[in-house]
């Protein structure tokens, strides 16, 4: 498949009068076609299904490489699959677009691609781990949001345990950060750990709530209350 086939595609689905209101909320400059998510969800599943991992890879570098903001959503999505046989090239791609996350929407796709990847093989933390020491606002962020997997995680075995500690320190060390998307990730790690860990949620609290913004402080204990 060509990127321009995968762009008319997508175009194809475009909503009249969807994209100027899409532009608006995701505060774009870039161009935005107006698809729905879901309507591109059901796209890029049908791509996933007929493409190899090696033609995946290179229509999901061309379309985000278009700078067209669907397509660059399209391309994460086309790259979110738990079982992906020698993923090491899937990896290496949705590595090399950390730096230019400036969106959360687009962010946030490309994240939940890359939480695949490091469930697959979770030494790859080590990796995201320098994420965290970026200058780059967008890439420290992204070091949380593609780690929830561990916020989530049920009857943790000790590699498990020592990953979510791991994390969890991270989140400590951005808790002085008082940019709002990284407060956000904050209160959204531990929001979700809530409701697997609300001890462990606490405890964090406890140590460090004092310091956080007061929407990341009360997203953090959203579900608490309920434990």
């Amino acid at each position: 498949m060509t990127l321009e086939e995968a762009l008319g595609q997508l175009e194809a689905l475009a909503e009249p009068g969807r994209a100027e209101q899409m532009a608006a909320y995701h505060k774009q400059s870039r161009a935005v076609l107006g698809v729905p998510n879901p309507a591109a969800n059901d796209l890029t599943k049908s791509w996933r299904q007929v493409l190899t991992t090696e033609q995946r890879v290179s229509l999901a570098q061309a379309l985000w490489d278009s700078d067209i903001f669907e397509a660059r959503i399209a391309a994460a999505k086309l790259l979110t699959q738990a079982r992906i046989k020698d993923d090491a090239a899937v990896w290496d791609l949705l590595q090399s677009w950390v730096p230019d996350f400036d969106s959360w929407a687009i962010a946030d796709h490309a994240c939940s691609a890359i939480a695949k990847r490091l469930q697959a093989e979770p030494a790859r933390l080590d990796t995201v781990e320098r994420w965290t020491q970026s200058d780059h606002m967008w890439t420290r962020r992204a070091a949380l949001v593609a780690s929830l997997p561990w916020a989530k995680m049920n009857n943790l075995k000790p590699a498990d345990q020592e990953a979510r500690e791991r994390i969890l320190a991270w989140a400590a060390g951005y808790v002085p950060d008082r940019d709002w998307f990284i407060q956000k990730a904050i209160g959204w790690w531990l929001r979700d750990l809530s409701k697997h860990d609300a001890a462990r949620t606490r405890a964090f609290l406890d140590a460090h709530g004092a310091q956080m913004k007061a929407f990341a402080r009360k997203e953090a204990a959203k579900y608490l209350k309920h434990a």
